[in-house]
């Protein structure tokens, strides 16, 4: 056991709680284990004036993290899957994966509003909310919104949007629900690959008693298919495409969302898969719905 476990988090309200629930999971698997959360700024979080696609994309999320982890100034960091780039790094491996919480996204209404006025307008950076929220309020324009979910809140009690897109996991996490005015079904809007699943990162070598008490079954075989089916696609986490798994058993259901940026096409579909094989199956319905794979939807 180490003296002390050093958790790298971003300085937000919803990233402290997210290590704090990785510690509480150390500390029950563990017990006596200190366990300290050291928060950081990150790009991301300083550079809100501009849409992660034009600033380098949701890596400059993790970026201190990684810098920190590499340095030994932490032994691990936690972040919101969604989160993190596709293309993960050898050196810095995920080493478990927490039990996911509620995948889906929640619309939140302007304060006095009980449903959206027509045409309303919306507060997203998600080209990926964007494209589904069009198709379920056609009339809707959309405005780019940045920053923690108490940073949004405030922008739409200050009238600057109609409704905002928020994950409800991390409503859930803040015990916030109260503020949610709709909540998406998966089938309405596909989440985005890894939504609602925190990962723990560390560094290449280094193992921990607790890995596998923290690290869950299910979450796991879904952040696997969910992200090779971006992968698969060639997007990165800024992509408009999205991913749910749906894990009961030793079976996955994994619906995909392909956005076409050529030609504005959207595509879905669903396929089933063995969790051994997770990736695979991500990576034939990612085949299968840009045409170069056999038709295997269920």
């Amino acid at each position: 056991m180490r003296s002390v476990i050093r958790i790298g988090s971003r300085e937000s309200a919803l990233a402290v709680r997210q290590a704090e629930i990785i510690r509480e999971l150390i500390q029950k698997s563990s017990p006596g284990q200190q366990v300290e959360i050291v928060t950081m700024k990150t790009a991301g979080d300083r550079i809100l004036g501009q849409s992660l696609e034009k600033i380098g994309g949701k890596g400059l999320f993790v970026k201190e993290l990684d810098k920190a982890l590499l340095e030994g100034q932490i032994d691990l960091s936690v972040h919101s899957l969604k989160d993190m780039p596709i293309e993960e790094r050898e050196e810095l491996p995920i080493l478990a994966y927490g039990k996911r919480e509620d995948a889906r996204d929640v619309l939140v209404y302007r304060p006095g509003l009980q449903a959206l006025p027509e045409n309303a307008v919306i507060g997203t950076s998600s080209r990926r909310r964007e494209i589904q929220m069009a198709r379920l309020y056609p009339g809707c324009t959309f405005s780019g919104i940045r920053g923690n979910v108490q940073t949004r809140l405030k922008k739409l009690e200050a009238g600057e949007y109609d409704g905002t897109l928020l994950a409800a996991a991390g409503l859930k996490r803040l015990g916030m629900e109260h503020v949610a005015g709709r909540y998406f079904s998966v089938e309405e809007m596909i989440p985005a690959a890894g939504q609602g699943i925190l990962a723990v990162q560390g560094r290449q070598g280094e193992t921990f008693d607790w890995t596998e008490a923290v690290n869950d079954r299910e979450s796991r075989a879904a952040a696997l298919a969910e992200r090779q089916f971006i992968r698969t696609l060639g997007g990165g986490c800024t992509s408009p495409s999205a991913a749910y798994a749906q894990v009961a058993g030793n079976e996955l259901k994994l619906t995909g969302l392909y956005y076409n940026e050529k030609t504005g096409e959207c595509r879905t579909a669903a396929m089933a898969g063995e969790t051994d094989a997770a990736e695979q199956t991500g990576e034939r319905l990612a085949l299968f719905l840009t045409g170069e794979g056999a038709d295997h939807r269920i």
